[in-house]
């Protein structure tokens, strides 16, 4: 009776009391490496759904396995990646059609310093609501937060 009545108790013992982590949060990550594969499940046994092969792309992670990481990307694919080709930099990826405008500030009249492709990669500084600095290369500033993807709606990063 001793024994029950000692596994009761340290089943109530809440586990943040045990030093447990907290829940995983999902997070943006990006390639720490200028290739990687994206597979259909958590092993090297998997599928390749697909290559990465530009170091700095962006990709939301949503669960952990072992050192395995299913994240999802831009355009919506779900797999698993090996954590060790990930990096906690973030990065965005530029999106919509033409290029967009990099600006000195975040004034949307402000000189403009450079031009982003889409499918560019570019650095995150900082968010604020409408817009986001980046970094990629010699150029250094905002951008539209409508023309980019790595950055959760209404997340600010300071």
């Amino acid at each position: 009776m001793r024994g029950v009545l000692l596994f009761l108790m340290a089943a109530l013992i809440p586990v943040a009391a045990l030093g447990a982590d907290a829940p995983f949060q999902p997070h943006y990550v990006s390639q720490r490496v200028t290739q990687a594969s994206l597979r259909e499940g958590p092993g090297y046994a998997y599928r390749i759904l697909w290559v990465y092969r530009h170091k700095g792309y962006p990709f939301k992670e949503n669960a952990r396995f072992d050192i395995w990481r299913r994240v999802t990307t831009a355009d919506g694919t779900v797999g698993w990646i090996n954590g060790q080709l990930l990096s906690d930099a973030r990065t965005v990826l530029v999106t919509g059609k033409g290029r967009v405008e990099i600006r000195k500030d975040e004034n949307p009249s402000s000189r403009v310093v450079g031009l982003a492709d889409p499918d560019a990669v570019l650095g995150l500084k900082s968010c604020g609501p409408e817009f986001c600095r980046v970094r990629a290369q010699r150029v250094d500033g905002w951008i539209s937060r409508a023309r980019i993807w790595g950055v959760d709606p209404g997340e600010i990063l300071k």
